[in-house]
């Protein structure tokens, strides 16, 4: 090395030209020709491609975009197409979720942990599905489920796989049905679309359109709200929810959006026998802009003065239900 400790050239001891803990014969030639050492190995924090540095950089952004504070989760736009699982953690809602036959990959249970009846039936019910139960420590679950509640238990449940807004025309065709397609726009509770898809399933929809951004996707509680429809009905992303409506269109179907101040009354929509894409807009936003422009007509639910609205789940239910009796009377049915 250059200099040993005391400060190099100056250092007490040395001699000009020469230390004691200077370079040696065989160690590298001269002082300005040796090789250097490296000093010591790095924290593995502090290697950027280490994993433990990888989850440290992790964390810290968590922590800045939550406030640092334990439990919470960071609070991100849900973009559809990001392609992930999910997990969830609690004893009561993993036993709800396997209960409502949600699609599972794994069933964690951390280790010495109190069991009761809902440990025990999440284990059973894991079982009979043939599900992974794997024992982990607290630590790996609290890792998991990134600081949530999880009283010891946790359910992976795998990414949904969309279909394209094209497969759900295909698919009444294919039926011999006169397609019906709900699109939703802006909704973003994930427990109204479940109800959308369990309305549409009731009634005799062949698909539930979701765009990509700014939308409620299939999570955890679309699918406990759904009660088992989304097993059955498919859902598909919409990249560009109006160049979908558009496409619908050039199709054949006639493109109906729910309005508070929609032309007609539901009532009245005869299009409801012909190929049809209802369009729910969020309770409070509505339908944006674009989204109505591009609508054929738009129509209106009669409701009493004192009640401002309806929340998208049951607007759809509603309006689902009209087209149902109006399409049994056509012979659609």
């Amino acid at each position: 090395m250059a200099g040993g400790k005391g400060g190099g050239l100056g250092g007490r001891g040395n001699k000009a030209g020469s230390s004691r803990k200077g370079a040696q014969k065989g160690s590298g030639g001269q002082r300005r020709q040796s090789l250097e050492g490296k000093g010591p190995t790095p924290k593995a924090v502090d290697r950027t491609k280490h994993p433990a540095a990888k989850r440290a950089a992790a964390a810290a952004k968590r922590a800045a975009g939550t406030g640092g504070g334990r439990g919470q989760r960071p609070k991100v736009p849900y973009k559809a197409n990001r392609q992930i699982s999910e997990l969830i953690a609690g004893r009561n809602s993993v036993v709800e979720a396997l209960r409502a036959e949600i699609p599972a990959t794994t069933l964690y249970v951390a280790a010495q942990i109190d069991i009761d009846d809902r440990v025990r039936e999440a284990i059973t019910l894991a079982t009979q599905r043939a599900l992974p139960i794997l024992e982990v420590s607290r630590q790996e679950v609290d890792r998991l489920t990134d600081g949530a509640i999880h009283q010891g238990v946790a359910l992976q449940i795998p990414q949904y796989e969309y279909a394209h807004p094209d497969d759900l025309v295909v698919r009444a065709q294919d039926a011999g049905d006169t397609p019906l397609i709900v699109a939703l726009d802006g909704v973003t509770d994930p427990r109204n679309l479940g109800a959308v898809i369990r309305s549409a399933a009731a009634f005799g929809a062949h698909g539930v359109v979701v765009p990509e951004r700014r939308s409620a996707g299939m999570t955890a509680g679309a699918w406990k709200t759904s009660a088992g429809a989304a097993a059955r009905l498919p859902v598909a992303q919409a990249g560009n929810l109006t160049r979908t409506l558009e496409s619908y269109r050039k199709q054949g179907l006639t493109v109906v959006g729910l309005a508070a101040g929609g032309t007609l009354d539901l009532a009245d929509l005869e299009a409801g026998s012909d190929p049809l894409v209802l369009v729910v807009g969020a309770e409070d936003k509505g339908l944006s802009r674009l989204v109505e422009q591009t609508c054929d007509l738009t129509v209106r639910i009669p409701i009493a003065a004192a009640t401002e609205s309806l929340n998208a789940g049951v607007a759809a239910a509603i309006s689902l239900y009209e087209v149902a009796q109006r399409r049994k009377n056509a012979g659609r049915l």
